[in-house]
């Protein structure tokens, strides 16, 4: 047997310690597949940010259609790129990940943490052009090109991102890549076993074909305060859905909220259905795509409910409602308090900025969006 010394490093399929998927040699191979425009985003978390990051990749792909795209993340949010068609290599944050990027280079490099960890693998890895956020010198982030000072600065001034921006994030992180946006939405795509997963749950939970499923998503982390409707305001929402015909209550949370789900599951009864607090992340993604709408602060569940497209119901306390981005198929409510937005760690204003929204006005919404 002749022994080839002809690779095609370039070809999206090359492995090197191995053979391709398509266990042939180089030489005459009619799968060669170049990579063409090689592009690295850095964008490790939080997980919401991840994911409300995704509408960047249909946008180079329409930029670039002949591009190789590989994606640095942290390990919480991988579970939300593994299965995006649209990335072509995904790389957990960790020193096995980053070693190689030592010595590769990108046709074109966007960094979007302003992190250090994440702003220094921008700095360090070799590129014809970087856009977004890298590390300098000093061991502070700072804006690359011009047209990301608009998106640094906004974390700088309370004034621009509380009161005078009117930017949503898809816009701000487009604008810091120089790429055009053009309603680009989410792109998330669950697993086969999640959406097994799913429909396993709809059986059990005896959901039904012609049931109107409303998801109440009642935590949204400890970072900020206050950013988590009230246990009252939930429970009176419950009251007014169980009088609203074919209508079934899917109560959803994580971990953080086993304990509120609990008290709320023991004065609701069987007006509501419990979905559990121990699902993995891809799990809850999977139980909000049984849901035609979602009721839900600023987190996690919000951008899963977007990327799924749901229709969405939005509280909005202490966190900025207008860098959300609903593709028409959502409502936010606001908080009427003059003190939000305000992103504090601690609050002592009594009622707080999510006491201040009724189930009234909560129901208004979801009757609105219902009719639609």
């Amino acid at each position: 047997m002749r022994i080839s010394m002809f690779w095609r490093l370039d070809c999206r399929h090359f492995i090197g310690d191995r053979p391709c998927k398509f266990k042939r040699v180089c030489e005459g191979c009619d799968r060669y597949d170049p990579m063409g425009h090689r592009i690295l985003i850095v964008k490790l978390g939080a997980i919401g940010d991840v994911l409300r990051t995704t509408p960047l990749l249909s946008a180079l792909k329409r930029v670039y259609p002949q591009s190789h795209i590989t994606w640095v993340v942290d390990k919480e949010g991988q579970p939300l790129l593994k299965s995006n068609p649209f990335i072509d290599r995904l790389l957990i944050f960790d020193l096995a990940s980053l070693l190689p990027l030592e010595v590769e280079t990108f046709d074109l490099v966007i960094g979007l943490e302003k992190e250090p960890r994440g702003a220094a693998i921008v700095s360090r890895v070799k590129a014809k052009e970087k856009r977004g956020f890298a590390l300098g010198p000093e061991g502070n982030p700072f804006p690359l090109n011009p047209a990301s000072e608009y998106a640094f600065f906004l974390g700088l001034s309370d004034e621009l991102k509380f009161y005078q921006n009117r930017k949503t994030y898809p816009e701000l992180i487009f604008d810091a890549a120089e790429i055009e946006y053009q309603g680009d939405e989410y792109l998330f795509f669950l697993s086969p076993g999640e959406a097994a997963f799913a429909q396993e749950f709809a059986r059990k939970a005896r959901l039904k074909k012609g049931d109107r499923v409303i998801g109440l998503n009642t935590g949204a982390g400890g970072v900020f305060a206050n950013k988590a409707w009230t246990e009252e305001g939930y429970l009176e929402l419950i009251r007014k859905l169980k009088k609203e015909p074919k209508t079934k209550v899917l109560l959803l949370g994580g971990p953080g909220e086993k304990e509120r789900n609990r008290r709320i599951l023991k004065k609701a009864g069987d007006a509501v259905i419990d979905s559990g607090c121990e699902n993995t992340l891809g799990e809850f993604a999977a139980l909000i795509d049984l849901c035609d709408l979602v009721v839900t602060g600023d987190t996690t569940a919000m951008h899963l409910a977007i990327g799924l497209k749901k229709k969405v119901v939005a509280l909005f306390g202490p966190t900025c409602a207008q860098e959300i981005e609903l593709y028409g198929r959502g409502e936010k409510v606001v908080s009427s308090l003059s003190c939000a937005p305000c992103y504090r760690r601690k609050c002592e204003t009594s009622p707080t900025c999510m006491e201040a929204i009724t189930a009234e006005e909560v129901m208004k919404r979801i009757k609105g969006l219902s009719a639609k």
